[in-house]
């Protein structure tokens, strides 16, 4: 494999993480590596609800992480929920400061709304549903002016190189239709901030990309995993067709839209005494239920939104447009679509993982803030605060910056192996079938045994690897927590155990249970 050496940081992903980071570090030179268009392919740009902070004076910090910890059903770590929240409106104010256009009031305070499992109007937000392309915008603007930072467009990670127990690299190659062979990238420290794996459902919020390959390289690496089983389960994706399904979001409830199916009959008041501001998990499997019985649930703005869905909520009237649906004179079909993994690399309260030189952020990470059930909103604000938490870190472990080359990949890389696009979507069928929004043991099994299948049928190929590994790890995760709990529901162990415990697991651990199962029986 060829190599190539450089003294920058080694920053994996262009998401919201990612590029908050890049900024944290400068002036130190960093190299970020991006699949797409800086600014293209990340799931930070297609947020809708925003960020949330306790910038009401009524509002606290220590309101919003208790608020989390409930949300989370008994796995959050109250430390990180104390700290992430007590930092929210600093970051609300650094974002402005960068030239986010949040949504202000007259006198110049901050619209905020109300989601899912808030006790407060806390989401900041940028014209109704556009927070994350806002915020991404600023964000690349803001990088693209830094002389520290070097971005490699149209590359992707695919492997990290661990030497004596510690990150000495990341493999790379190209990440056009063809590939490359790889090429290592040898760094000083590595951060990974790429992203989640609702790409590896068929259907799914995400963007293509997001398939959970930044956490499936560093669990081939050795890295231990946390919290794998639990995978959020938004519930109103727009159910048109599209791939991936486009996001009816939370905001819409906040402003009062009903859910109803296809009778005309509102659901959730019968399901949960909060109706359609309950917990996403609760709200989900009501979704998923309604499907399932064939009543094709829906969302019904016209009464509290009318003709204001269209301006005020553009990606959603945008979505509906194209699907040929008229928000203001119908409702909007719905369906409970893989939207954001909770789970991921773990990590310290700085950010670094279990392999020296690694740090994580984003929702590739699993910092212990999210639970077994993300309150709506905080995503973005858990990239923010460990971006700089990781960033500070970094900083305090390399010590002083040195000016450096930037770093050019060789020329006239040869072909390398891509996924199988039928393996892909055939792992997608696979863990939406077994490891989807209801689970029990006899899914969970067939599903990692797919998995094997799908590897052994591309063994060669360390970009469909990294889904597989990320998959097995979710599925034997679930296999392995018997009971329900937020977001992962098992239909054969309905129970909540009376406490609450985070899983971890390496890959190693999940391949050995994979290979223990029986071979199924017809």
């Amino acid at each position: 494999m060829r190599e190539v050496s450089t003294g920058r940081v080694i920053i994996v992903g262009a998401g919201l993480g990612a590029l908050y980071a890049a900024l944290k570090l400068a002036p130190r030179p960093v190299l970020m590596i991006s699949p797409e268009v800086l600014g293209q392919g990340a799931s930070s740009a297609w947020a809708q609800g925003g960020v949330a902070a306790a910038m009401d004076p009524c509002d606290s910090a220590a309101a919003h992480a208790r608020d989390t910890l409930r949300a989370g059903a008994g796995t959050v770590d109250p430390a990180i929920a104390a700290l992430v929240t007590d930092e929210a409106r600093a970051h609300i104010l650094d974002l402005t400061r960068l030239g986010t256009p949040f949504d202000r009031r007259p006198d110049g305070g901050y619209v905020l709304s109300r989601e899912a499992a808030h006790g407060f109007a806390r989401v900041v937000r940028v014209r109704g549903d556009q927070a994350g392309a806002e915020i991404m915008r600023a964000l690349v603007a803001c990088v693209r002016e830094a002389p520290s930072v070097q971005v490699l467009e149209g590359v992707m990670a695919t492997g990290l190189r661990v030497e004596d127990g510690a990150v000495a690299g990341v493999e790379v190659a190209l990440s056009g239709p063809q590939g490359s062979a790889p090429v290592l990238i040898r760094g000083p420290a590595v951060l990974l901030a790429g992203g989640g794996s609702g790409g590896l459902y068929a259907l799914t919020t995400n963007p293509p990309r997001i398939r959970g390959q930044v956490i499936g390289m560093a669990a081939r690496a050795g890295a231990e995993i946390a919290d794998a089983e639990f995978v959020q389960f938004h519930p109103t994706a727009i159910d048109c067709g599209e791939d991936p399904a486009p996001l009816a979001t939370e905001a819409l409830r906040g402003e009062g839209a009903h859910l109803v199916n296809r009778l005309g009959e509102r659901f959730m008041p019968a399901v949960h005494p909060d109706a359609e501001l309950a917990p996403r998990d609760v709200v989900a499997r009501a979704i998923y239920a309604q499907s399932q019985a064939g009543l094709r649930p829906m969302l019904d703005t016209r009464a509290c939104l009318g003709d204001r869905i269209l301006t005020e909520f553009p990606a959603v009237a945008g979505a509906c447009a194209r699907a040929g649906i008229d928000p203001t004179c119908e409702p909007i079909p719905v369906a409970a679509a893989a939207h954001y993994h909770m789970g991921g690399v773990a990590v310290d309260s700085d950010g670094r993982a279990s392999l020296d030189r690694l740090w994580v952020c984003g929702e590739a990470s699993s910092t212990g803030l999210h639970g077994a059930n993300r309150l709506a909103s905080n995503g973005l604000l858990e990239a923010l605060v460990f971006a700089r938490r990781c960033a500070l870190s970094i900083e305090a472990r390399l010590g002083p910056a040195q000016a450096v080359a930037p770093v050019t990949l060789p020329d006239l890389l040869p072909p390398g192996p891509v996924p199988d696009p039928a393996l892909v979507a055939r792992l997608r069928r696979a863990m939406t079938e077994g490891a989807g929004v209801l689970r029990d043991a006899a899914g969970l099994s067939r599903c990692l045994r797919e998995i094997a299948a799908i590897e052994a049928a591309q063994p060669d190929c360390p970009a469909l690897l990294n889904m597989t590994a990320t998959a097995t790890l979710i599925a034997a995760a679930a296999l392995m927590r018997q009971e329900s709990r937020g977001a992962h529901c098992r239909t054969d162990f309905p129970q909540t155990l009376p406490e609450g415990r985070r899983s971890r697991l390496t890959l190693s651990q999940a391949l050995a249970l994979r290979a223990s199962l029986e071979p199924e029986t017809t």
